[in-house]
């Protein structure tokens, strides 16, 4: 068969245009460039149209639903605008329903006990919505489309009507409530929490660590404010207010953090009171209208019901949780619960949590890029002092400023360690794997300032910092010494985590350097060690933790595996290379014991990554049946948002891949998905993607350039094609290999490409169900 040469990496960096991998999708020889010229025929429509009411469609049958009450966070509704969050479930031992109030700018500031203790996410509080009888039923619906929770509470006095929404610009949880007759006199009561870290009920305390104070409970004229102070000085508020209109009593809740300074309470009662002068409806309705602008800028459907509406909640679930000026996601995102992990999690948390945003089309929320760039000079600190001329990492765990304290054996942090030596735990890869997600949402809009302003200049002393001890040995190569795998819990030399890390990030400062007109006096070290590193250990089984460690336990996390998923460094172009991530995609997940849910959106991802839809989506069977809460939430010692975000992207990765530049078209769905509708996804090289299947078979594919890149797609039709422009009039394409297409766009151009003679109907609809679901949340 065929195949197309492979262009420089550098081409793929620039422009998009390199083939990448082995080209093995079916499909006819294409049609020479010359027989398809444009014609002076009759134009015919190329534009699809997305009626409203498909957004509508989805999301109305993606809403949640509860007819039990939930007892726990992981069971019940959520609320969010990417700072301050609510979760709603049952008051333990109580006739109540609690309302949490958390927030995730606030935490505490004494890096002293480290970032787990000192600078910890701090609890807030909850509000408990006590009834006059006692709660019989209830009936609540989280509507996606407008971000909030609807429905009544039933007791034995009559009933309570609530509408509820966290606002999505201004720090406000508005709760309105509705009472039947018998239950006029309902109460709301707050309930401030202990300043103390989270993880002080999972591990010992710091010599000299103690909580903050209790908070001070206020009156303001008719605003109240639990006034919380820090050892550390600054505070935080939590204000409220309520409103009673035509029979309708609203609550608002604001929450404000403030250090060193002590102003927090003058904005959230500032706040609450603003908020608190607009009748409820009023106040939701901006807050309706960017829900409304947010989902519309991708679609998604596809067969199997459930995994439809999940996907549009993990949607939902990234917008309350994540803002580009938001701090980057905690594990919990803005919903604080008990949790070991009350931090920021670097080496695998953050950068899942955040791939999802690239596909569908939210580049608004990345706050990975906004964080790596403003606190850069932390990086720098946060590496040994004889380091920090070059070099820079990021620690397992920060604060939002991406501090990670002092780190001591009872503080339990973790910070950048120093390949060669334990303690501290030599974990040094992650600021290069963040950079990585720097790097998609460069490739994905191709805006070469996040290339120039963040991914070279980090990525350059993230490199540096490797090379302090990359030696020569005996066989010519170059060597690591003994660093740590996430989470492995063994040190190797040659570890697998690095040896991919830093190929994936020379190869990237070189084509960077270029693309930018950077002559960087580094250049030959790069290349020195792109030709000399060391290969990856490799035993019988596959990839190697890293020399002389193979792969031998039950390992939840693939820091092994990072050249297949996500970096794409080995993507099984020869037999050999795509028998071996076979049998180490095998080996990873035969044992049991370990595993966690993200395992099982690594192992579809990679499945993906083969071509195998079923594979992949066995193993989303299987994370939904084994990991995922009834409100699509996931838990293991704690609340860890990552795991059903990154489910999201693995359904991604089945429906469009991009790397390496080729854009891949329904590369990897299983049989039973032979309908399936994506508008706007978002490609490396800034494309836009619309593509319809039916029947099994693709009909037609979409692509609008956002920014010139030359457009190679696979586009998986069967048979002759034509290419079509926005006005209906044929395109000229060159063959690439393989049912592999090349198409000249220029910024802003389109092209549509179908079966040749074929005049689909290009409206964007959802695709029918193949089989009836259950609602998410929990219905009777």
């Amino acid at each position: 068969m065929a195949t197309a040469p492979d262009p420089s990496r550098r081409t793929v960096l620039a422009t998009g245009t390199a083939i990448g991998g082995a080209l093995v999708v079916g499909g006819a020889a294409a049609v020479p460039a010359q027989a398809a010229t444009a014609t002076a025929e009759t134009a015919v429509p190329a534009a699809p149209t997305a009626p409203a009411d498909s957004w509508r469609t989805v999301l109305d049958d993606a809403d949640l639903v509860w007819q039990k009450m939930p007892t726990t966070w992981y069971e019940g509704p959520y609320l969010g605008n990417g700072y301050l969050g609510s979760g709603i479930y049952a008051e333990p031992g109580k006739n109540a329903v609690r309302f949490n109030v958390q927030h995730s700018e606030v935490q505490d500031q004494r890096p002293e006990f480290g970032s787990l203790f000192g600078l910890a996410r701090l609890p807030i509080g909850h509000f408990t919505l006590e009834p006059v009888g006692t709660i019989t039923g209830l009936d609540w619906r989280l509507r996606l489309r407008d971000a909030e929770l609807t429905g009544t509470l039933t007791t034995t006095a009559g009933t309570l009507r609530l509408r509820a929404f966290v606002h999505t610009t201004t720090s406000v949880l508005a709760v309105e409530i509705t009472p039947s007759e018998g239950e006029r006199d309902f109460g709301w009561v707050f309930h401030p929490a202990d300043a103390i870290s989270p993880r002080a009920a999972f591990r010992p305390l710091p010599d000299g660590y103690q909580g903050n104070p209790p908070a001070v409970v206020e009156q303001h004229g008719d605003a109240t404010a639990a006034v919380q102070p820090l050892l550390a000085g600054g505070q935080h508020v939590t204000a409220w207010r309520e409103s009673t209109r035509a029979g309708r009593r609203t609550l608002y809740v604001s929450v404000a953090h403030s250090f060193p300074k002590t102003t927090a309470r003058d904005r959230a009662l500032s706040t609450v009171r603003s908020a608190s002068s607009v009748p409820y409806d009023a106040l939701a309705l901006p807050h309706r209208r960017w829900w409304d602008r947010f989902y519309r800028k991708s679609f998604l459907s596809l067969p199997d019901a459930r995994l439809q509406r999940f996907y549009w909640i993990q949607l939902y679930k990234t917008a309350a949780a994540a803002r580009r000026d938001a701090p980057v996601m905690a594990t919990c995102g803005p919903w604080l619960e008990s949790t070991p992990w009350p931090a920021t999690w670097w080496n695998l948390n953050v950068q899942l949590e955040y791939w999802l945003i690239h596909g569908s089309n939210h580049l608004e929320l990345d706050a990975v890029t906004r964080a790596l760039g403003e606190f850069r000079e932390q990086l720098t600190a946060e590496v040994a002092p004889a380091y920090r001329g070059d070099s820079a990492g990021v620690p397992r765990t920060t604060d939002m400023r991406l501090r990670n304290g002092v780190a001591t054996p009872t503080s339990n942090g973790y910070g950048v360690g120093i390949p060669g030596q334990n303690p501290p735990t030599p974990e040094v890869g992650n600021l290069t794997w963040a950079l990585h997600n720097v790097w998609l949402s460069y490739r994905h809009t191709m805006d070469k300032s996040l290339l120039r302003d963040v991914v070279f200049p980090l990525l350059r002393k993230a490199v540096n910092y490797y090379l302090h001890f990359l030696t020569p040995g005996p066989d010519g190569k170059l060597h690591l010494p003994a660093t740590f795998s996430p989470e492995y819990g063994v040190d190797a030399p040659d570890c697998n985590y690095d040896l991919m890390l830093l190929r994936w990030g020379c190869r990237t400062l070189l084509d960077s350097a270029e693309e930018l007109g950077i002559s960087d006096p580094l250049t030959t070290r790069w290349q020195e060690v792109l030709a000399k590193l060391v290969a990856y250990p490799v035993d019988a089984n596959g990839y190697m933790i890293g020399a002389g460690v193979p792969f031998a336990k039950s390992h939840r996390h693939y820091s092994h595996l990072l050249a297949v998923y996500p970096l794409y460094e080995i993507t099984g172009r020869t037999a050999d290379e795509r028998a071996l991530i076979e049998k180490s995609l095998s080996h990873w997940v035969s044992f049991e014991g370990a595993l966690q849910g993200y395992t099982f959106t690594g192992a579809a991802s990679m499945s993906a990554l083969l071509g195998k839809g079923e594979d992949a989506l066995k193993y989303l069977g299987e994370l939904m049946t084994r990991f995922i809460q009834a409100n699509t939430m996931y838990k293991e010692s704690g609340p860890v948002i990552e795991t059903p975000l990154s489910a999201a992207q693995s359904l991604h990765d089945m429906v469009c891949q991009s790397w390496g530049g080729v854009i891949r078209v329904f590369p990897a769905l299983p049989a039973a998905w032979g309908e399936l509708v994506v508008h706007d996804f978002r490609t490396q090289g800034a494309f836009l993607l619309s593509a319809v299947r039916e029947a099994g078979k693709t009909r037609w594919v979409r692509l609008t350039s956002e920014a010139g890149a030359p457009c190679v797609v696979r586009h998986g039709i069967e048979g002759a094609i034509e290419v079509r422009d926005a006005r209906g009039r044929r395109l000229s394409w060159d063959p690439a290999g393989d049912g592999t297409i090349r198409i000249k766009l220029k910024k802003g151009e389109s092209a549509l490409i179908t079966a040749r003679g074929d005049r689909p109907d290009l409206r964007i609809r959802p695709v029918r169900p193949s089989a009836q679901a259950p609602a998410w949340g929990m219905p009777a």
